[in-house]
């Protein structure tokens, strides 16, 4: 048995590098295409630079000892957070939130906004799924310090709309603003900074806030953050999802109660089916806490529509 054991981590260990210089190759693609399409330097430094930080995370996931291997998705993100937020944002004055990115669409021009949502939260999860949230995003960064990591009880069934709702108005807010007043802040200046320090002032006390009320340190992305309303439509096809593996599966549940999501990943696995749920984000913990090796990250083509998520029961 410990042998057999052993063997499941290798081919887990192998997995993750594998997945690791898939990410980093396609960074580095994305890198090139850009440096030549824009003939500007910095992408050959920026988008690398993120893909290496994921690489690097999950390459320590898999050699790190199994009670330190979270600090592997930790490493990146305060690597691609700290850099895209205080460097690329307040030293660089670049807008990264989703309203500098309605700007740009509706001025029909490439801004960084641009450039970083098309491989992080449009065409890319098609291929991570919303591994964004789980290793790159700044505000999670930050709440994943807090110590409500599993959440307890499930999630309130229809709390998720407002994520919807704060898509809607911020694009209304940016379409006012752009059509009616002709307004468009340009990366560089202090308008950029001020965008920037209002909404994450907004997002962080936020995301505290109903991180304490729900005791559950991803309240925020299950019901007010709007960046998952674009995710959501692309990463149903991701091409990287997690997959248990029933004849090493001991149906203890331990993956499913330590899900930050709340995902039901056994009823999944139950049906033939990897996860395909648009909720999960590949923080790799069911991976980690599996007793039995039993859950990794897979590649392959697939898609549902069937969200199995466990929901608040009523009183």
């Amino acid at each position: 048995m410990k042998n057999y054991s052993n063997e499941t981590a290798r081919n887990s260990n192998r997995n993750s590098i594998i997945t690791a210089f898939t990410i980093w190759i396609i960074f580095l693609s994305m890198g090139a295409f850009w440096y030549f399409k824009t003939g500007r330097r910095f992408f050959i430094f920026d988008l690398p630079y993120i893909g290496s930080s994921i690489a690097l995370g999950i390459l320590l996931g898999a050699v790190l000892p199994k009670r330190f291997k979270h600090y592997g998705r930790r490493v990146t993100q305060l690597l691609v957070g700290i850099y895209m937020l205080c460097i690329l944002g307040f030293v660089m004055k670049v807008n990264m939130q989703i309203e500098s990115f309605f700007f740009y669409a509706l001025a029909g021009a490439i801004g960084g906004a641009i450039i970083h949502y098309l491989p992080a939260k449009l065409l890319g999860p098609a291929v991570f799924s919303r591994g964004f949230c789980g290793w790159a995003c700044w505000t999670a960064m930050v709440l994943d310090f807090l110590p409500w990591k599993t959440p307890r009880n499930g999630r309130y069934k229809y709390l998720g709309i407002i994520r919807y709702i704060h898509f809607i108005l911020s694009f209304i807010l940016v379409a006012f603003l752009f059509f009616t007043l002709s307004y468009f802040p340009d990366n560089g200046t202090i308008e950029v900074l001020a965008w920037l320090s209002a909404g994450n002032v907004f997002y962080y006390s936020a995301a505290v806030l109903l991180a304490y009320l729900f005791r559950d340190n991803r309240a925020f992305c299950k019901y007010l953050c709007p960046i998952p309303v674009l995710q959501k439509i692309t990463a149903r096809f991701s091409v990287f999802k997690i997959k248990i593996d029933l004849s090493k599966c001991i149906d203890c549940g331990l993956c499913e109660r330590k899900c930050p999501m709340n995902i039901r990943l056994l009823e999944y696995s139950h049906a033939g089916k990897r996860i395909l749920s648009t909720e999960c984000i590949l923080c790799n913990i069911c991976v980690e806490v599996c007793p039995k090796h039993a859950v990794d990250i897979s590649s392959g083509f697939d898609f549902g529509f069937q969200e199995y998520i466990n929901f608040k029961k009523r009183q």
